[in-house]
């Protein structure tokens, strides 16, 4: 898993904040498949969200394909098109605390 380094500001013993750099890990939300292209989940947290009847990925062959169907998922997510899913996505996520 890829990491990356995430500044902090926490609070020292005296009341001082101080900035502090913690590597954090970040889930691969991406895939190649085995035709060689690059497949993209959407998540809500850790919940995969369907954008289609059993199709949680979307396939691109290059990275400019990837530019544009990231800006096309943006899109719609906020024209609301994807709001029934995140719903679901939500209420699988709470469920999972309630544990």
């Amino acid at each position: 898993m890829p990491f990356v380094c995430s500044a902090l500001k926490r609070k020292d013993y005296d009341g001082s904040s101080k900035s502090i750099e913690l590597q954090k890990r970040v889930r691969q939300w991406w895939f190649v498949s085995t035709d060689g292209k690059v497949c993209v989940n959407v998540r809500y947290g850790a919940k995969l969200i369907e954008l289609a009847k059993g199709k949680t990925a979307v396939e691109v062959a290059s990275a400019d394909d990837l530019i544009k169907t990231l800006e096309i998922i943006k899109s719609a997510v906020e024209a609301g098109e994807l709001d029934s899913q995140i719903a679901q996505a939500s209420g699988a996520v709470r469920a999972g605390f309630g544990k």
